[in-house]
């Protein structure tokens, strides 16, 4: 898949090697290791789950000491096993250890996103809903978290507040009313620009589909009012289903069939993919 741009890794790879080194240093590994020493290092996987983040697990080896040498074998998107190894690593021992930790965070964090992902992805193989992600994401990484949900086999929602028009349930209550908040979205935009409306009834709905938009959002809706809620849409626009989305509750949800089934925590609150990194013998 397509990697991360380097002008979105190496400001975040930066910031956290100035967090974790502050002021001083590694003092633990500038003390312990001598300079000269060279090692060489496997970084693998300690749980099964599916890789995301080498961009930035790289970045992180390479701007500590540009010298050090990192070969990935397995890519983003690639699927593991205990015991299989994502990437070698080589060169200064001391580079290797100081940059270890934040090359692991962010390794372990993207993997677990794109992890959690992949089990609702693979529970849903079968039909044509797709897995999305919000912007329930952790400030700052937006950006790999969303790649981290691609390599997981999901699809992207948009990435911020100026690419796509949302109206959700306090942009109608202030609005007036569903009608008003479409009248006025469409005013204000330009031609290109998508618009998806938030309802959480089906006579919400209804409104929406005497003058459709682009997509509606189905919140939290149970499987009976999702399934009568797309036979009232009829294709006419694209459904999102949000609300309750686990592995265990996704063929559910795709069986009504709607288009996509959205998930704030697969972002915000995946847990951690386990991986380690252990010097050679």
């Amino acid at each position: 898949m397509k990697p991360l741009s380097p002008l979105i890794v190496e400001p975040l790879v930066r910031a956290a090697l100035l967090e974790d080194l502050g002021r001083a240093g590694d003092i633990t590994t500038d003390t312990v290791v001598p300079a000269e020493q060279r090692a060489s290092v496997r970084l693998a996987a300690r749980d099964a789950g599916v890789v995301a983040g080498t961009d930035l697990a790289v970045a992180a080896f390479r701007l500590v000491d540009p010298t050090v040498a990192v070969d990935v074998a397995l890519p983003d998107g690639s699927r593991v096993l205990p015991g299989d190894v994502v990437a070698t690593v080589s060169g200064p021992a001391r580079a290797i250890l100081t940059a270890e930790r934040v090359a692991l965070n962010f390794l372990g964090h993207l993997s677990g996103v794109a992890t959690a992902t992949a089990q609702i992805a693979d529970a849903v193989a079968h039909t044509a809903t797709r897995v999305t992600c919000t912007r329930k994401t952790t400030p700052g990484l937006r950006a790999p978290e969303k790649h981290a949900v691609v390599a997981g086999g999901g699809v992207n929602h948009r990435f911020g507040l100026d690419d796509a028009i949302l109206v959700k349930d306090n942009h109608i209550a202030l609005a007036g009313g569903v009608r008003e908040a479409i009248t006025r979205a469409r005013a204000g935009v330009g031609h290109l620009v998508k618009i998806e409306v938030e309802v959480e009834t089906l006579d919400q709905l209804r409104e929406v589909l005497t003058d459709p938009v682009d997509a509606v959002l189905l919140d939290n809706m149970g499987p009976e009012t999702l399934r009568e809620a797309v036979e009232l849409v009829a294709g006419r626009m694209v459904t999102e289903a949000s609300g309750r989305l686990t592995a265990a509750t996704a063929p559910v949800i795709a069986a009504t069939g709607v288009d996509l089934m959205s998930a704030g925590w697969i972002t915000h609150s995946a847990p951690v993919l386990d991986l380690g990194l252990d010097v050679v013998d």
